[in-house]
């Protein structure tokens, strides 16, 4: 999935998201090469990604850190942007923040989401990221107000990081790494959408996987 007007890899870490692939993909800009990271999955997600055209990195570690880690290292274009591959994000949504990086005006720009509907973003999910920010903001002086679902940066960069957490508080880690970093980060609203009919979330889809993400998320805090 790649043109011409190719700048960026897009980095999708996935586990168990081949309902949601096809409509996603068929959505991705061409300024953007897919590479879906299929962590676990055994509902044929990486079948399907290769199906419609996308590249598949694999990584059995499990855990969103390792799969956005593994999808950087296989990127090859200077800008990456991350976005997850459930179908509730527009990938054309990345455009204003790939253009804030290539341009200059930010070192990393990241989505702040905004439900189009009721539900769609649990209270206890939303709660535990307002917490998270609240922590950032007043430890270190974060500036934004969501954990970075969507971002565009620049790979080397990213990688110079060496960011280590490979679990849920990868996102925590990135931000706190940023920020002490003194690097410029511009935050866009990005409409958050109803998951792709089939798939769950393994955070906000239950109580009990917010509970493991905020274990994680707090962890590296600590």
């Amino acid at each position: 999935m790649t043109s011409a007007t190719t700048v960026c890899d897009l980095v999708l870490p996935c586990r168990d998201e081949a309902l949601a692939l096809p409509a996603l993909l068929s959505r991705v800009p061409a300024e953007l090469a897919v590479i879906v990271v299929d962590n676990g999955s055994r509902d044929g997600t990486a079948e399907v990604a290769r199906g419609v055209g996308a590249r598949v990195a694999v990584e059995p570690v499990p855990g969103y850190g390792s799969a956005v880690h593994a999808g950087l290292v296989a990127a090859t274009h200077d800008y990456v942007a991350v976005m997850d591959g459930d179908g509730s994000f527009d990938p054309a949504d990345l455009l204003p923040l790939l253009a804030d990086v290539r341009e200059g005006r930010a070192d990393i720009a990241v989505g702040r989401r905004r439900p189009t509907r009721r539900g769609i973003w649990p209270w206890h999910a939303r709660l535990g990221n307002a917490l998270i920010l609240a922590w950032l903001r007043r430890s270190i002086g974060t500036t934004v107000h969501d954990i970075a679902p969507m971002r565009v940066f620049r790979r080397q960069a990213m990688l110079d990081l060496d960011l280590q957490d490979r679990r849920f508080g990868y996102p925590v880690e990135l931000l706190q790494a940023v920020t002490r970093a003194g690097w410029r980060v511009v935050e866009h609203d990005v409409a958050y959408h109803p998951r792709a009919e089939g798939t769950r979330s393994k955070v906000s889809g239950s109580i009990v996987g917010t509970a493991r993400a905020a274990r994680d998320f707090w962890r590296v805090l600590s």
